[in-house]
């Protein structure tokens, strides 16, 4: 029998945990947490289901399912309102809270979840902007508790950042983790930082895309291009720090320092721990260690499974052309 996953919120969130969720096996009741009339209620049951209906549909229209499964799957979501609460929570392995970005409207609900559920099922916000411990002590058993910030389409991409905060019990977070690895998702530990770590480092790229727009340096379509082709196709393939050590730390220490003086911008400098990194010796691949360690790995079979998969992204935008012999 599949645990059972209760949504709070039964908004864009909500939903698309539920088709990950209900896709991967598991019932899943997504809460409506505001007082409704019975004919109001009615209408958001529709507009949810229909929601989650034609998600299922498309992804079966893309091929990752049989489209006469999208029944089945659907049959395991159900929406739930305001007076059905207690037995939805109560009754969950994991709660997910996605209710609006609100700290006072977070704590507030999550007080009431908790009560709820009793001190039994994890509880997790899915906050794309609030520090889990700003919201820990509104929560029942707040060792149960923890971050899990989806990005969006939820049911599609496939990370999942995970933030622990002073109070959850590693075994929460782990087992949370365990879950979350057998629907498919990949799910990363960071800490209660400001950004996590995907939004931090989206919101410096799009704001320096939108300033070189502003300095007349590219057109806004020649810059989504570079993004996509150059940018984009290689850390689709590695991740920011494995790419710092395939070129070298020494590189971009070098880079940072020129592009600071040339723009006269700080933001351009590298932090602290590029140059530790290269007093060190540790500058990448070269030196068998840097922000990852390469020592006793075949560097010559590694380079070759990233070229691969370089080769693979060409495929996916049709890019591969033959020789011209």
């Amino acid at each position: 029998m599949m645990e059972q996953i209760a949504c709070l919120g039964a908004g864009r969130m909500g939903r698309g945990i539920a088709v990950v969720f209900a896709y991967a096996g598991h019932p899943v009741k997504v809460v409506d947490f505001k007082p409704r009339s019975e004919a109001d209620f009615k209408k958001l049951e529709a507009e949810a289901l229909g929601e989650i209906r034609d998600v299922l549909s498309s992804l079966a229209a893309f091929g990752m399912f049989d489209p006469a499964q999208v029944d089945a799957i659907l049959s395991r979501v159900e929406i739930v309102p305001e007076s059905g609460a207690r037995g939805a929570f109560s009754s969950a392995a994991v709660i997910f809270e996605g209710v609006p970005e609100v700290l006072d409207v977070k704590r507030e609900a999550l007080s009431q979840v908790s009560k709820l559920a009793g001190p039994s099922p994890i509880i997790a916000s899915t906050t794309s902007t609030i520090l889990v411990d700003d919201i820990s002590g509104a929560v029942e058993h707040p060792e149960r508790f923890l971050n899990a910030h989806w990005l969006n389409p939820a049911y599609l991409v496939p990370l999942v950042e995970m933030s622990p905060g002073k109070d959850t019990d590693p075994a929460v977070t782990a087992r949370l983790r365990a879950m979350l690895e057998a629907i498919g998702k990949v799910p990363v530990i960071c800490a209660p930082a400001p950004g996590y770590i995907v939004p931090r480092i989206q919101a410096l790229a799009m704001n320096e895309a939108a300033r070189m727009v502003e300095e007349g340096v590219a057109s806004p379509e020649d810059l989504d291009k570079a993004i996509k082709y150059g940018f984009g196709f290689r850390f689709a393939v590695l991740g920011m720090l494995e790419f710092i050590d395939w070129g070298g730390g020494d590189i971009l220490y070098y880079a940072s320092r020129y592009l600071t003086k040339a723009l006269d911008n700080e933001r351009y400098a590298s932090p602290d721990i590029i140059a530790r990194n290269m007093e060190a010796g540790h500058i990448g691949l070269k030196t068998q260690r840097g922000f990852l360690n390469y020592e006793g790995m075949d560097v010559d079979a590694y380079r070759a499974e990233r070229l691969k998969a370089f080769v693979a992204m060409l495929r996916h935008f049709d890019l591969v052309k033959p020789p011209v012999v």
